[in-house]
């Protein structure tokens, strides 16, 4: 009967929903000491709640959170030492529903911690020129992605005072590449900072590791501002020996060489000395467009061959069979331009721990992620295409799939396209403990090793569709 009562006031709520909603509140030791069990929000979602259970003494506990002066759920309330599940459920249910009924003070997240203002990516309080992909936030069919960057925002310190108008205006895919890597660290349960370089510090117990984030961009000027576009299986084989070996090697090699002001690459400053450094990576060289995907979805096969200075041949045998073996890969060469291969053997690569790649750092992806987490616009559909890894050992494509995003059964985390490259030479190497869960790769003994999730997504699109009143369906 109280239950019932109480329900009134309180709603459960999906996981993916309070993942989302509390994106930037765990500490990262909190995974290895209580296991989250059921969340809660009274109806308006101006309160949530969290069951949880401890792992050392293997008794419950309940928690309330609520909006602090920012924005950011921070937790106000909270009870330990409770000796089963449905006894902290029915006090936690009991709690929130009395701050519902009584009136919630309007006070009542505040910590008085906060900065004086939340950092705010959707506000535009310039006169710049938009970037077209921010403005397409405003649209309808982009109400998932926008829900998203509003909740991450106030969790965000960067150093850079730049970064919203960068973000809103003339560097939209750098930025949001960066947002979606502090999602992603934050998921994978690191506790998280931005200081001015490299971009991300983030630490768990026991674990302590930089990144700098890195996109490759169009070439304006030079050889490779002549964009090829490969046709034939040829030609599409010639572009990712060549053409995108030196558009990685660029943008991989400005962060090997940059210095600051004081002389100083990124693993000999503060933040960094003594701790695996790690170059993160993404391609948005040649963005989409509704003729053709982006390179991003097709690119990334070019980027392990130039990482290890190795490649792929095939050796015949006279009865028509035979196998894949590993050889030294060749110079890359394009327009007139060339550099070695092996980006890990180049002087000074050894301070580089790993390269991360992903192809998924992108509005999409945002989009998929708020849809996960129920904001759902009406009249829409989302439907998302690629191939996974297929596993088989004479596999050389993936598997393709066909997925309806706003299913019940859709499943995606912020971190599933993730790929770590470890550098073989690396001063301080990171174990691939650090990355439980996400696609891993070594060269070793003359031949390359990986650890990868299943149904792993080697490479998506989403398309968009937005029913009129009739029903009609259109690209949105």
């Amino acid at each position: 009967m109280e239950r019932a009562k109480n329900m009134a006031y309180v709603k459960q709520i999906t996981p993916a929903r309070f993942h989302l909603l509390s994106i930037g509140v765990r500490m990262a030791v909190s995974r290895l000491i209580s296991g989250e069990v059921s969340y809660w929000s009274d109806h308006e979602e101006r309160i949530l709640g969290l069951i949880s259970l401890d792992f050392t003494d293997n008794d419950f506990a309940w928690m309330i959170l609520a909006r602090d002066r920012i924005g950011r759920f921070r937790c106000c309330k909270v009870d330990s030492s409770i000796k089963s599940e449905p006894l902290a459920t029915e006090i936690l249910l009991r709690e929130m529903a009395a701050l519902v009924r009584d009136g919630i003070p309007a006070d009542f997240g505040w910590q008085g911690d906060e900065p004086n203002a939340p950092f705010d990516l959707l506000s535009v309080t310039h006169d710049k020129k938009l970037h077209p992909y921010f403005e397409v936030l405003n649209d309808a069919g982009h109400m998932p992605a926008r829900a998203a960057l509003k909740e991450i925002g106030p969790w965000l310190a960067p150093s850079d005072p730049h970064f919203v108008k960068e973000f809103q205006t003339t560097a939209f895919d750098q930025r949001i590449w960066e947002l979606y890597l502090w999602a992603a660290f934050r998921e994978l349960g690191f506790d998280v900072t931005q200081p001015e370089a490299p971009d991300f510090s983030c630490r768990a117990p026991g674990i302590a590791f930089t990144v700098e984030a890195t996109t490759v961009s169009p070439s304006t000027s030079g050889p490779l501002a002549v964009h090829p576009e490969p046709k034939t299986p040829e030609e599409q084989a010639d572009f990712l020996k060549h053409y995108m070996p030196i558009k990685f090697g660029s943008s991989l090699t400005s962060k090997l060489n940059k210095k600051n002001a004081a002389g100083e690459p990124y693993w000999d400053r503060a933040e960094t000395k003594g701790k695996p450094f790690i170059i993160a990576v993404a391609d948005f060289h040649k963005p989409a467009d509704l003729g053709s995907l982006g390179s991003m979805t097709y690119s990334h096969s070019a980027l392990w061959p130039y990482l290890y200075g190795q490649r792929v041949v095939f050796e015949a045998k006279e009865d028509g069979r035979g196998f894949w073996r590993m050889v030294k890969g060749d110079e890359h060469v394009y327009g007139g331009k060339k550099i070695p291969t092996g980006f890990f053997d180049l002087p000074g690569a050894e301070n580089v721990s790993a390269v991360l790649f992903s192809n998924a750092g992108t509005l999409p992806k945002f989009n998929r992620m708020g849809i996960r987490a129920g904001f759902v616009p009406e009249n829409h559909m989302y439907i998302r295409q690629g191939f996974r890894y297929d596993p088989s050992p004479d596999a050389y494509v993936g598997i393709p799939f066909q997925e309806d995003v706003l299913s019940p059964e859709y499943e995606e985390y912020w971190s599933d396209e993730l790929q770590v490259f470890h550098n073989p030479n690396a001063r301080n190497p990171i174990s691939p403990n650090t990355f439980g869960g996400i696609t891993q790769y070594f060269f070793k003994g003359g031949d390359l090793h990986s650890i990868v999730p299943e149904r792993a997504v080697i490479a998506s699109f989403t398309a968009v569709f937005r029913f009129d009143k009739d029903g009609e369906a259109a690209v949105a």
